[in-house]
């Protein structure tokens, strides 16, 4: 089924919340999208992850219709980002990476504000903040002045204010950029639960662990490209370094298991053998029969795949020490 052929404002069962064909953008003589092609699927979390510059941002500007992309088609919830601004807009909410709450006022005053600006009704705004308050635990700091509000409730405060009009399909870039890890968890439990409730989430960061954490599948841009896309654990079965780790009782049985897995490193003092494997359940129990076959008792194992780190690396080319993708 073609996205622009549903009725504005819904989306099929069976069509994505957000389709992206063959999106491009540039600006100038700077080629920041080409072709890309995006699926996200209704009720899930997608994360992009990728280096500086690699067209993260862009692709979620384009979608939120913030800017018109050179070519491609993109729907969001049935609607076409270029014809249809207003049904685009009406699905959506947008968080991006800097809080957009006015510090001039109170926590309660900047959600009525949106509310009226999202066109709610006096009394459909009053309940909905008073809801919104209560779900993002900010009930006695609502009347207070901003200024006394930590980094993490502003976050939450604007993911709040982004959730004024009860939207299907939410943005956002970055979100827990400059929180302390407290706060970077109950931001992760509010995601949660909103995806639990049937929203669809575009999760732009920087922070790898969080993308493993909430994403249901990742895409990675570089270079204005899809260079990979997949669930964490598929895109961790694309690189090298996975491995079966085996601890065995005695001497005996690791020179037997070192003879029979020979492409496996052992240590000595440790009793150990490690032997490359990409994870899977077939790699293990290959590695398994070999052993029982020939009467070798395994003391203890475990199955080590590559991180986020290692996928974003080697699909990249460029390493990042501090476990981040901005």
């Amino acid at each position: 089924m073609n996205p622009g052929n549903q009725q504005k404002g819904t989306t099929h069962m069976n069509t994505p919340a957000i389709a992206v064909h063959g999106l491009r953008k540039s600006y100038g003589g700077k080629v920041v999208l080409d072709d890309v092609d995006l699926t996200v699927n209704a009720g899930t979390v997608t994360a992009l992850l990728g280096p500086n510059g690699a067209g993260k941002t862009t692709t979620v500007h384009i979608l939120s219709t913030l800017v018109r992309p050179d070519g491609g088609t993109a729907f969001v919830n049935g609607c076409d980002v270029v014809r249809d601004h207003g049904g685009v807009r009406a699905a959506i909410g947008l968080t991006g990476q800097f809080s957009a709450v006015d510090k001039l006022l109170t926590g309660e005053e900047n959600l009525l504000l949106m509310a009226r600006l999202r066109h709610l009704g006096a009394k459909r705004s009053k309940t909905r903040v008073v809801e919104l308050l209560e779900q993002f635990d900010l009930v006695d700091a609502a009347r207070k002045p901003l200024a006394t509000y930590s980094g993490g409730m502003q976050r939450r405060l604007d993911l709040a204010m982004t959730l004024v009009a009860t939207p299907s399909v939410i943005f956002l870039d970055e979100p827990t950029t400059g929180l302390d890890p407290r706060s970077r968890h109950t931001m992760w439990d509010i995601v949660r639960g909103l995806v639990a409730d049937g929203t669809t989430v575009l999760l732009t960061t920087q922070y790898l662990d969080e993308a493993d954490e909430l994403a249901d599948r990742i895409a990675v841009l570089d270079g204005g490209r899809i260079v990979a896309d997949g669930t964490p654990d598929e895109l961790k079965r694309l690189v090298p370094g996975g491995h079966i780790r085996l601890r065995f009782a005695d001497a005996a049985a690791l020179d037997t298991a070192a003879r029979l897995l020979d492409e496996s490193d052992r240590d000595d003092a440790g009793l150990v053998l490690t032997v490359p494997s990409d994870g899977g359940v077939g790699a293990l129990r290959t590695v398994l029969d070999r052993l029982d076959a020939a009467d070798v008792e395994v003391d203890d194992l475990s199955i080590h795949t590559p991180d986020l780190d290692d996928v974003f690396f080697a699909l990249t080319g460029r390493a990042d020490t501090k476990g981040t993708a901005s």
